[in-house]
């Protein structure tokens, strides 16, 4: 299966954003990819964290999902619809929602981010769970013969999640990882997570200077199962392809069969 991940630089205009994803879909397709991921906050990237609320949708309604189903239809495309703010249970709090759209323009999974980030270094500090009600279900779902498991962002950093995706093919972190941890730590996690699961990696990210003034770290990328980098694109808009050989994940588990040594 040929996958592709999307890089966007997106700003607070909704329909701009839309626009700018269906575009970079329809640019997998015609490479040949048969599963293609948006990244996090694909939809909106605000003025601030609260500009979620206004444009948070029920699940099943709203132009977020239906642009995703048209081009999942339109365009013979799995689809992990990077993320979109769902309506949560709690006031003032909506769900960082990764949903998953097959060839036909159904929705075949749903995935909350569950590890909400935050931080204060003592000058600022920021705390997601301000706006966000997090989730509490690993979720997987199979994409043809690939079974995909699914996280967002800040779940990189916690492995026992990507643990209770084992076996999997294929793990998503669609993502909009900060400029300053992104450099540090955004490739070292990601070729991580794919040697100690041994499987391959899907990375759609933010990259670049947004309207609100952040800058993400970008360099989506596809990492094989033995943690090689096969592809990436620093920073701007645009999609970087690779292909899932069973071959190479049938190789790496048996030359090195790390997941049935497991004791824990």
């Amino acid at each position: 299966m040929k996958i592709a991940a999307c890089q966007m630089v997106s700003g607070p205009d909704v329909g701009a954003n839309l626009i700018a994803a269906r575009q970079l879909l329809e640019s997998a397709a015609a490479q040949g990819a048969q599963l293609a991921s948006l990244p996090e906050y694909f939809c909106l990237m605000g003025q601030q964290d609260s500009d979620k609320l206004a444009i948070a949708e029920d699940l099943g309604h709203g132009p977020m999902q239906t642009m995703l189903s048209l081009a999942a239809r339109e365009l013979g495309l799995w689809i992990i619809g990077g993320t979109l703010p769902i309506k949560a249970e709690q006031p003032e709090r909506v769900r960082n929602t990764t949903l998953v759209f097959s060839p036909t323009g159904e929705v075949v999974a749903r995935y909350d981010k569950i590890h909400l980030f935050a931080y204060d270094n003592g000058r600022e500090s920021y705390d997601e769970a301000r706006v966000l009600e997090p989730g509490s279900t690993p979720t997987a779902f199979n994409a043809d013969d690939v079974r995909v498991g699914l996280s967002v962002c800040y779940d990189l950093r916690f492995p026992e999640l990507f643990r209770s995706y084992n076996p999997c093919d294929l793990i998503a972190v669609p993502a909009a990882f900060t400029y300053t941890t992104g450099e540090k730590h955004w490739e070292l996690l990601l070729r991580a997570r794919a040697v100690e699961n041994q499987c391959y990696v899907i990375a759609p990210a933010q990259g670049g200077k947004h309207a609100n003034g952040r800058r993400t770290w970008g360099h989506s990328m596809i990492v094989d199962p033995w943690g090689e980098v096969l592809a990436v694109l620093p920073e701007g808009e645009g999609i970087v392809c690779a292909d899932i050989d069973p071959a190479r994940l049938a190789q790496v588990r048996q030359q090195l069969p790390a997941l049935a040594h497991r004791k824990l």
